[in-house]
């Protein structure tokens, strides 16, 4: 038989959360996050409200969720210390996922909006969409049920450079590429987790595979697996000379041209990997380069795919192909949290979730058509 009321523990959680804030407003965030979970129809902070039972105090709420927003990183720090320990306890290592997705926003008065990139065109093939970009830093952890799950941690707004001006000056960010705002987000939760001793891997996609986000990652210890470029740059790795004199190399004198390696038929191998929660049969070939975004030697994974190879690369270069191939699978789990926040829990949807409706052409009982 199921319960309308909440969890114990996730009503700790809330006041856990709301304690980043001041005394006068933290029972009301705890309140307002109360609101978030009972809350129908769209997401929006009104409906927040309203199911909280918050209706005759709306002004004060909304003062206390820009409080939150200014607080995004010590509310999300407590969140860490609070509900993280239990879920890695017994893990060898912490793997983070990054990655970032759009949410369509309309209206003039919405700020930092613009036109960006549509990574999932649909059935309308649209290439663009207009709203926000969010880089989001995910852990992952394992499920003994669901495989492997990611559980957002925190996220940075990006803004183009060009969409800054729409901005008023007193709350104008300043300008960083999505590269600068994912090396930020690695660097505040090692501040948070480095705590726990355990090595940090990183899994991020192959648009984050540039030296403006892996030097100042392998900067703070950690490892970063990700997607490699067909025409990417390597070097072989350099030998020492007996009597040399001066710096050793750092790059070898022999370039390695990624499509003469997957073209080439030694070395390739056949294995039986654990992928996605299943166990799948692929054609590999590995071998150790460097380069120079990472400045050291990585370990390099071909993949033959039925639609071409694929290149990945990892900056430990003792890693195996198991555990690269098994992290590059486990990164799609973000992808998966996105499709459920927007899809199922209808966070950034242009759409009713009830109903599937455009906003304001509502006929649920949701109530956004009066």
């Amino acid at each position: 038989m199921t319960s309308s009321h909440i969890a114990r523990r996730l009503g700790h959680w809330f006041s856990t959360l709301a304690a980043a804030l001041d005394p006068r407003s933290a029972p009301r965030l705890a309140r307002l996050l109360l609101g978030a979970v009972l809350a129908c129809g769209r997401r929006t902070v009104t409906s927040w409200i309203r199911a909280a039972g918050l209706s005759g105090e709306f002004r004060p709420c909304y003062t206390t969720v820009s409080a939150a927003g200014k607080r995004a990183d010590s509310v999300a720090g407590r969140l860490v210390h609070e509900a993280l320990p239990p879920i890695l306890d017994g893990r060898e290592r912490l793997v983070l996922g990054i990655d970032d997705t759009p949410t369509p926003r309309y209206g003039p008065l919405v700020q930092g909006a613009g036109v960006h990139h549509n990574p999932c065109p649909g059935p309308a093939h649209h290439p663009f969409v207009y709203g926000h970009v969010w880089v989001v830093l995910g852990l992952l952890a394992a499920h003994p049920l669901w495989g492997v799950v990611a559980l957002p941690l925190l996220a940075r707004l990006y803004i183009r450079r060009k969409d800054l001006g729409s901005i008023d000056p007193p709350h104008r960010p300043a300008f960083a590429t999505k590269l600068e705002l994912a090396a930020g987000l690695v660097q505040w939760a090692k501040g948070w987790l480095g705590l726990l001793g355990k090595p940090l891997w990183v899994v991020a996609d192959g648009a984050y595979a540039k030296a403006a986000f892996l030097r100042p990652v392998l900067a703070l210890g950690a490892v970063v697996v990700s997607r490699l470029r067909k025409d990417a740059a390597l070097w072989t790795v350099p030998t020492p000379r007996p009597g040399q004199r001066g710096r050793p190399r750092k790059y070898g004198e022999g370039r390695i041209a990624l499509a003469k390696r997957a073209g080439h038929r030694r070395g390739w191998q056949t294995e039986t990997f654990t992928l996605y929660g299943k166990q799948v049969v692929k054609r590999t070939k590995t071998f150790v380069a460097t380069w120079r975004p990472v400045g050291s030697v990585i370990r390099v994974v071909l993949v033959d795919e039925p639609r071409g190879w694929i290149a990945f690369f990892c900056t430990d270069a003792g890693a195996s192909v198991a555990d690269i191939l098994g992290l590059v699978a486990d990164r799609f789990s973000l992808e998966t949290a996105f499709r459920d926040l927007k899809e199922v829990g209808g966070q950034a949807s242009s759409r009713c979730v009830t109903c599937g409706r455009a906003w304001g052409r509502c006929t649920c009982a949701c109530g956004r058509s009066r």
